[in-house]
Parts: structure tokens; C-alpha cells; sequence
């Protein structure tokens, strides 16, 4: 079994409450485009919740990248803001940073000198029968040209 190379999508928008539903949709789409079927609950309920945080604390005047960088192994999702203040982890609620930490392998914070990132990783490899081939992009979807950041580990 060869593995794909890096699979990458990311996309830049103002936050808004009627985004985070029209994400969802395009995360879940390249998933399945993926091969990654089994993981698109975890994976868009991850960027929901980052996405509904940008929304609730940065505003919707702001704007927001949403990266999804697929290695064969592991899949990382980020969403990059302009907002100043570095979320915390509040256990309490049961949401934000806790509920992506308990759908995620890994997560973290970085500041950046525009904003902030925040993202967070799940083990997923193909399933042995999946095709693991490069794929022609999503009709109607355009993958980002720009060089994908550093990946965080």
C-alpha cells in the first residue's frame, strides 16, 4: 500500500454564524473525497466548534483560515484568525477547547503576529481497500495555491 501524498485544502472567510454550516458542508465534502468517511462527525464537529469560537470571541468582522492537511496518517485541521485573545481550556462547559481536545489525538494554540491558530490532529490512515491515488480536486472547489504553513507537531 503506497500512501497519498499530502492532501491540502484551506480556504479564507469572514466569521459568521451562516458560515459555520456552508464549512461544515465543504470539510465533510473533501473527506469523503478523501477516502475518510468514517472520520467526518469528529472531524467537522472539531471545526464547528473552533469556528463558533472565532464567531463568539474574534466577531464576524474578522477573518479566519481553515486549513486540512491529510498525510496518510494523520489529519490536521486549523483555523488561523486575527483576533487577539488566546482561547483557554474551560472544562466546565463540556465545549470550546475541551470537546476538540476529546475529539482529537493532539491539539494546540500558536500566536501568530496576525492572530492566532488553533488546531488539532487525529490518527487517520486509509482503509486497506481504499484507493490511494492523487485525485483531481472537488468540481466547483478551488484548493489554495498559496505555500500550506509549517505543519505544527
Amino acid at each position: 500500500m503506497t500512501l497519498p501524498s499530502d492532501r491540502y485544502y484551506a480556504v479564507e472567510l469572514h466569521a459568521s454564524a451562516e458560515r459555520v454550516s456552508q464549512i461544515r458542508r465543504i470539510v465533510a465534502a473533501h473527506l469523503r473525497h478523501w477516502d475518510l468517511e468514517s472520520h467526518i462527525h469528529a472531524v467537522c464537529r472539531g471545526v464547528d466548534e473552533l469556528l463558533t469560537n472565532v464567531h463568539r470571541h474574534v466577531g464576524q468582522d474578522n477573518w479566519c483560515v481553515i486549513e486540512l492537511r491529510w498525510t496518510g496518517k494523520h489529519l490536521t485541521a486549523s483555523v488561523a484568525d486575527n483576533g487577539p485573545p488566546m482561547p483557554r481550556l474551560a472544562t466546565a462547559s463540556g465545549g470550546g477547547l475541551a470537546l476538540v481536545a476529546a475529539l482529537s489525538d493532539s491539539w494546540g494554540t500558536c500566536s501568530t503576529s496576525e492572530g492566532k491558530v488553533v488546531w488539532f490532529t487525529r490518527r487517520v490512515e486509509a482503509a486497506r481497500n481504499s484507493r490511494l491515488v492523487a485525485r483531481a480536486p472537488l468540481p466547483g472547489v478551488r484548493d489554495s495555491k498559496r505555500e500550506p504553513a509549517p505543519a505544527l507537531t
